[in-house]
């Protein structure tokens, strides 16, 4: 049915992902551009406000858990449009952001590529009380490093994010370039958006496989850039991270193919 791709969107706590998808608009984006989005909800069940439970050890690892759980909607969605796996994608906002990071940490042979809106970097928490500690800047000890192979990882984050303080992006930029080797090359970008100072960081090694960008949004706070009011956890002011994670990962895909 010519799909040209899969996005696993990732709400966050408190969200549905009904109302994650008026927020980010990006079942629009997939009409447009032909890929299939698939909106997974966690159930209050396993969390009281419908958190992914990216904090929890059991949801850390392969093969265990809510990332089994999620890798495996994605494959069975992969296997029934026949979509190849260098165009599987996973994004998420605040715990689903947590919670994308750690499927292209345990699942890189699924994922292609990752977005993370004010997420948080994989490992920086054990349970509930060091998972506010980290959401407050305050991780202790050292992140785990990573023995899995890169994937892509585009972060967006705002530099007046409460909830999850900024140093989480800057935590999950770091993970992404320890894998990088001293060959990346970086370059960096600061512009004007709507009035809001965006830097954007650029990191790209030598073969183009490695490719990572961080969105810094001045001003921005827990909320998605350049989504829709209609939905919570949004700022219609951008710059519009919907549109800038889907071409950051078709091109991941058509320098790969």
């Amino acid at each position: 049915d010519g799909v040209t791709g899969i996005v696993v969107m990732l709400h966050g706590c408190t969200q549905t992902p009904e109302d994650f998808a008026r927020g980010t608009r990006m079942n629009a984006l997939a009409e447009q551009h032909g890929f299939v989005v698939i909106w997974p909800q966690q159930s209050r069940g396993d969390n009281a406000q419908s958190c992914w439970n990216w904090f929890s050890r059991g949801d850390q690892r392969r093969d265990a858990g809510e990332p089994s759980i999620l890798a495996g909607i994605a494959q069975h969605a992969m296997n029934t449009h026949e979509v190849p796996a260098d165009r599987c994608f996973v994004a998420g906002l605040s715990a689903g952001a947590a919670m994308a990071v750690i499927l292209g940490e345990t699942y890189p042979d699924v994922f292609a590529g990752v977005g993370a809106h004010s997420g948080l970097p994989f490992g920086a928490a054990k349970d509930v009380p060091s998972a506010f500690a980290a959401m407050a800047g305050n991780s202790n000890g050292a992140m785990p490093k990573s023995n899995s192979p890169m994937v892509p990882t585009i972060v967006f984050h705002g530099s007046a994010d409460a909830t999850v303080v900024p140093s989480n992006g800057d935590g999950i930029m770091r993970q992404a370039l320890d894998r990088c080797g001293k060959q990346s090359v970086e370059t960096t970008e600061v512009e004007s958006i709507n009035d809001r100072r965006v830097t954007r960081r650029i990191v790209t090694t030598p073969d183009e496989h490695g490719r990572f960008e961080y969105w810094s949004v001045e001003g921005l706070g827990h909320a998605w850039s350049g989504g829709k009011a209609e939905g919570s956890y949004t700022d219609p002011k951008g710059p519009d991270a919907s549109a800038e994670m889907i071409r950051f990962f078709f091109d991941i895909s058509n320098k790969a193919s």
